[in-house]
């Protein structure tokens, strides 16, 4: 059975078909647009593939755009039982990407579609054309993370998000610095997703994992190094509360010594809202890279 849309959003900011991929009796959704290399694009909390729009629309004449909802966000189902834990949504795109049938693909990651995004690429190096990293993380999180979880993610998690829904209404617009936080339509799109209380599961879980997944997340960083002949790029909002400063960036160079990042001192933590051509230029040079790479290989 299709899955189905269950809120409304403009189709001028949001003019995608719907795609639908079925697993265990449930539906998650995705973008796919255009043709060419993949690029799959990973959003993170409380957000969904309405995040690339403006990305997806400048690219998709160039490369195969695909963006999936996690279940519990955007127009993707609620699964029974289900956690809505960052390894269980790396089940999940795990499982469309082979659905998908893709041999080489280029990661974009925001947030923690950080960790869910290099939770798969290290299971499969070589399936991974490309990286760009976007103002996230893959290791045990910092004091200043830790004392969000705790304040976000602690005992009050579910009266905050699931009954006032306070990551939704106020963590959006806190995290976007330009003008798209004071058009209704925009900040409804992000809101829609999580119009109840059990739809609002997953923006409590998130916090939460911050600290509960810190094994998870050392798992996979002892395993970035599998990653470091990759062509890949970083964007970083260096207006972003939670990862707007250079130790961010200078963790990520332990790992990839050779990444060429990209500051943007006029955008937050949803920079996919304030920077898309920065992002869309940094990507077009991915691809490049990506291209003369794979020209050079034996037998292509």
């Amino acid at each position: 059975m299709p899955g189905v849309r269950r809120f409304e959003v403009d189709e001028v900011l949001y003019p995608f078909e719907s795609h639908w991929y079925e697993w265990d009796g449930a539906c998650m959704h995705y973008v796919d647009e255009g043709e060419g290399v993949p690029v799959v694009m990973l959003h993170g909390n409380p957000t969904w593939s309405f995040l690339y729009r403006k990305v997806i629309r400048k690219l998709r004449g160039r490369c195969r755009c695909i963006a999936p909802d996690y279940p519990g966000f955007g127009f993707s189902d609620h699964p029974r039982g289900y956690g809505y834990t960052p390894k269980e949504h790396a089940g999940w795109v795990k499982a469309l990407l082979e659905h998908l049938k893709l041999d080489r693909y280029v990661l974009v990651m925001q947030d923690w579609g950080g960790p869910i995004g290099l939770s798969i690429a290290v299971e499969a190096p070589e399936k991974v054309a490309g990286l760009q990293l976007l103002n996230t993380w893959c290791w045990s999180a910092p004091m200043s993370a830790r004392v969000f979880s705790w304040v976000m993610g602690g005992p009050f998690r579910e009266w905050m998000h699931q009954k006032h829904n306070v990551f939704a209404r106020k963590m959006v617009p806190w995290g976007i610095a330009g003008p798209s936080k004071y058009d209704p339509d925009v900040m409804d799109a992000y809101l829609s997703p999580f119009s109840t209380y059990e739809y609002r599961r997953g923006t409590a879980e998130f916090p939460y994992q911050i600290r509960k997944a810190t094994d998870w997340l050392v798992a996979i960083e002892k395993r970035l190094k599998l990653l470091k002949g990759v062509p890949k790029e970083m964007v970083w909002a260096m207006k972003d509360p939670a990862f707007g400063s250079n130790a961010y960036i200078y963790r990520w160079r332990t790992y990839f010594p050779d990444i060429f990042t990209v500051r943007v001192d006029n955008a937050s933590h949803y920079l996919q809202e304030d920077c898309p051509e920065t992002i869309v230029a940094s990507l077009g040079r991915v691809l490049e890279a990506v291209s003369i790479r794979e020209s050079a290989e034996p037998g292509t």
